[in-house]
């Protein structure tokens, strides 16, 4: 069964409104959502759909450029060599890096299906994907338009932790997988040592909300980042739930020092 999404970005029409524009979101609705409150859905949509334009240039500039080498790490444990033709699906997929490495590597012949539920990123990584056999597709990750079992793979970086729904997720992802697929997540966590988790708290709590308001202009966006990380399950609290959501084996291990972590999940042949 092919991929019918609702809408794609080459098919979504430029948005024209006169409507006032509303105020940014505050800090304590950041930090509502990030604990998981009613609104998040909500608060995650508009909020990356604002901080799109600036998205790019701070994820590099406030990981150091780390953010780039973990890519690659997690792309390498999805063991897309199984089917290299095959279909994979890059979820919160954002301005497409994941899609672009993945696409891009040496010996990849298939097709990624980047879905993300705010079009504005999608668009701003657009001009990435030419030449690349990439589909965006403005799609929730909680109900993807992809049949049973079709999906030789999927991989999430750094926004499983902003799904409304973190084990609905899960389990669409596990659905939409065919037997023997992996799913891979690449995801900030939190250090186990107390002299780098000292250093991580200072810099992620203080310095990063500074210099993320500052160039993007969002008054709530990078409060909510750590806020986030903070409440989400990580090491093996996260296993447990890929359990629960029916992969059959799960493992996980840290990376930079226990700063972000990569989840790999495989289901059941």
């Amino acid at each position: 069964m092919p991929l019918e999404p609702a809408t794609s970005v080459g098919e979504v029409p430029p948005v024209t409104s006169s409507s006032p524009r509303q105020p940014a979101p505050s800090i304590d609705e950041a930090r509502a959502a990030a604990a998981g409150g009613a609104g998040k859905r909500a608060y995650v949509r508009e909020m990356f759909g604002e901080i799109a334009p600036s998205y790019d240039l701070l994820n590099h500039l406030l990981s150091a450029n780390i953010d780039r080498g973990w890519r690659r790490k997690a792309i390498a444990e999805l063991d897309w060599q199984r089917r290299p033709d095959g279909r994979y699906v890059d979820l919160c997929a954002g301005t497409l890096d994941v899609a672009v490495q993945l696409a891009a590597t040496s010996g990849f012949r298939g097709h990624v299906v980047a879905a993300d539920f705010a079009e504005p990123m999608l668009r701003a990584g657009d001009r990435k994907r030419e030449g690349q056999p990439i589909s965006p597709v403005v799609a929730d990750a909680l109900e993807l338009p992809m049949a049973d079992g079709s999906a030789a793979g999927a991989i999430v970086g750094f926004g499983v932790r902003n799904l409304a729904d973190l084990d609905a997720g899960l389990r669409e992802v596990h659905r939409v997988l065919e037997p023997g697929a992996r799913f891979v997540i690449l995801e900030l966590s939190r250090p186990r040592s107390a002299v780098v988790r000292g250093g991580y708290q200072l810099y992620f709590q203080h310095l990063l909300p500074f210099v993320g308001r500052l160039v993007s202009g969002h008054r709530s966006a990078y409060s909510y980042l750590p806020d986030s990380v903070a409440h989400f399950p990580t090491g093996d609290a996260l296993a447990e739930r890929l359990h629960g959501a029916g992969f059959a084996t799960v493992r996980w291990r840290p990376v930079t020092f226990g700063i972000a972590a990569i989840h790999t999940a495989i289901k059941s042949a």
